[in-house]
């Protein structure tokens, strides 16, 4: 057997985190049902039995690459969510961090991968489904865990409904999501979030006073 045929033979190597992060973009920018095998074997930089190999079928690498999203989400909300900063500054980090992922550098806004993927799916797929539902939830509880740290701090009063508040906090998280895909800007949905936080915290940003003063006088 030649040198050649044993290349040929051998399964092309690849780095499992690396392969998934590369196999996640495709999702991103296509949607699971928009990207196909040759899509993901070019992505990931593996030939299909590799692929198959490595992480199973489609839907299975699909799974993964959701799994991956909703706990690295969840490592950067429990950082974000640090309970030695005050709950705005906390909260802010959060959507910060958020829009940053929303806006990469280079390309259009692309909003959040769980979202914008999985929504869809979900209607005819209850794994993804049970997923989703998994992920968005486990968002609440993190929210829901440093609303009642700050009613203990005396940051917000003990007879607000903190599961409500948490509910209002990832829906805001799900609309600059949505928004950034439709073409809002940056700045426009940091606002929005900042009038968020103004709304849970409980406190309102001073307005700039208009000129008042009539013509003439």
């Amino acid at each position: 057997m030649t040198t050649n045929e044993i290349r040929r033979g051998r399964p092309r190597a690849y780095h499992p985190d690396e392969a998934l992060e590369r196999a996640t973009e495709a999702f991103w920018r296509q949607g699971y049902s928009g990207t196909s095998l040759d899509a993901l074997s070019a992505a990931t930089r593996m030939n299909r039995p590799s692929l198959y190999g490595a992480f199973g079928d489609k839907h299975a690498l699909y799974a993964a690459a959701l799994e991956r999203y909703i706990a690295e989400g969840r490592e950067q909300m429990e950082v974000a969510l640090d309970e030695a900063l005050p709950l705005r500054n906390a909260l802010m980090r959060v959507y910060d961090g958020a829009l940053a992922m929303y806006f990469p550098t280079k390309g259009a806004a692309r909003g959040c991968f769980l979202i914008g993927t999985a929504v869809t799916e979900s209607m005819t797929d209850l794994d993804v489904r049970e997923r989703l539902g998994r992920g968005l939830r486990e968002f609440d509880r993190l929210f829901e865990q440093r609303l009642r740290h700050a009613q203990t701090e005396g940051e917000l009063p003990a007879t607000a409904d903190a599961e409500a508040l948490a509910g209002v906090a990832s829906a805001i998280l799900h609309s600059l999501a949505m928004r950034s895909r439709a073409g809002d800007s940056r700045a426009a949905l940091r606002a929005i979030a900042e009038s968020g936080v103004d709304l849970i915290c409980g406190r309102s940003r001073p307005r700039k006073r208009r000129n008042s003063r009539r013509a003439g006088a």
